[in-house]
C-alpha cells in the first residue's frame, strides 16, 4: 500500500480468520459506495429470482446516461451481445442497468441485505454498519445495481460477502456458476486482469470504481479470492482517491503473489 489512504484485508475462506490487514480501522469503519464491486451480487439477485439465465444478453449501449450520471462503459467496444459472464468480466454498465429493471426494489434490497450488506461482520470491534436503501424509481434501482447510489458498505462487509461467494464456489454451488465464471473471466481477460500474479495461482475477482460523495474524485476497489476453483483466501483492497480499478487490482496482485510464494514454500517444506 506504500502509505496510501485506504485499506487492504485478507481473510481465510474456510475459517473466516483475518490473516492480514492494512489500516483495519478503515476496513471496519469507512463507509463508501461500492461501485462495480457489487455487480456480482446484482447478478446473484437476478439468478436467484429467476429473472436471467446464463444466456441473457444485450448490446452495450454507448453513450449511457442514467439520471445525471454518465455511465458509458470503458471496456472494449465489442460488436456482439454481451452475456452475464462477459458483463462481469468487462463490468458492463449497460448489461447491469438493463437487467436490473427486471427486479423490484424490494428484491434487490433484500438480496443485498441477505448478502450481508448493511450489517456489521463481527470481524473487528466497533465496526460501522452499512446501509441499503429502497430504490424509489427505476433510475435509483439501476444506480443501486451498479453501486453508484443507495448502498454504502465498509471494506469488511465486502470482504465477508466475497467470502460467502468463495465458500459457495468451494461447495460447487452450480446455480451460481455464471457468477463464478464471470469473476474468473474478469481476471483472465477482463477489467481485473492486473490482479493475476506472475505464478500459476489462478485468481477470481472484481474491480470497482465509485464516486466519492465528499468530492469530485473516485475511489478504487478490488475484491476477489484464490485459488479460483477452490478458494483459500479472499481479499479486499480499497483505495481512497484511487486512479482507477487497475490501481486496486495492482495492489491485489502483489498480495496474491505473496500468498502464492507462501504456498509454494509450504509445499517445499
Amino acid at each position: 500500500m506504500k502509505g496510501r489512504a485506504g485499506s487492504a484485508v485478507v481473510l481465510d475462506v474456510p475459517t473466516g480468520k483475518l490473516l492480514a490487514a492494512y489500516h483495519p480501522d478503515v476496513a471496519a469503519k469507512r463507509l463508501a459506495l461500492p461501485g462495480s464491486s457489487i455487480k456480482p451480487f446484482t447478478l446473484v439477485a437476478l439468478l436467484e429470482a429467476g429473472k436471467v439465465n446464463s444466456e441473457a444478453s444485450v448490446m452495450c449501449k454507448r453513450p449511457l446516461i442514467v439520471g445525471s450520471h454518465q455511465l458509458t462503459c470503458s471496456h472494449p467496444d465489442v460488436k456482439q451481445p454481451i452475456d452475464p459472464v462477459t458483463a462481469i468480466a468487462y463490468s458492463c454498465n449497460t448489461w447491469f442497468t438493463t437487467m436490473a429493471t427486471r427486479l423490484t426494489p424490494n428484491e434487490l434490497r433484500n438480496s443485498f441485505l441477505h448478502d450481508g450488506f448493511g450489517s456489521p461482520t463481527g470481524l473487528l470491534a466497533d465496526e460501522a454498519s452499512g446501509s441499503v436503501l429502497l430504490a424509489a424509481s427505476s433510475e435509483e434501482l439501476q444506480l443501486q445495481a451498479i453501486g453508484e447510489s443507495g448502498v454504502h458498505i465498509t471494506p469488511l462487509e465486502l470482504l465477508l460477502a466475497y467470502q460467502k461467494l468463495a465458500q459457495m464456489q468451494s461447495a460447487h454451488d452450480s446455480k451460481l456458476d455464471t457468477v463464478f465464471n464471470g469473476l474468473e473471466a474478469s481476471v483472465s481477460y477482463g477489467m481485473g486482469h492486473q490482479a493475476q500474479p506472475g505464478s500459476k495461482l489462478k485468481v477470481a475477482g472484481k474491480t470497482g470504481t465509485a464516486r466519492a460523495e465528499e468530492g469530485t474524485w473516485r475511489h478504487a476497489w478490488f475484491a476477489g479470492y484464490a485459488p479460483a476453483d477452490h478458494p483459500e483466501i479472499v481479499l479486499v483492497v480499497f483505495l481512497e482517491r484511487g486512479t482507477g480499478p487497475v490501481d486496486a487490482a495492482g495492489v491485489a496482485r502483489q498480495i496474491f503473489g505473496a500468498y502464492s510464494a507462501l504456498r509454494k514454500q509450504r509445499t517445499a517444506d
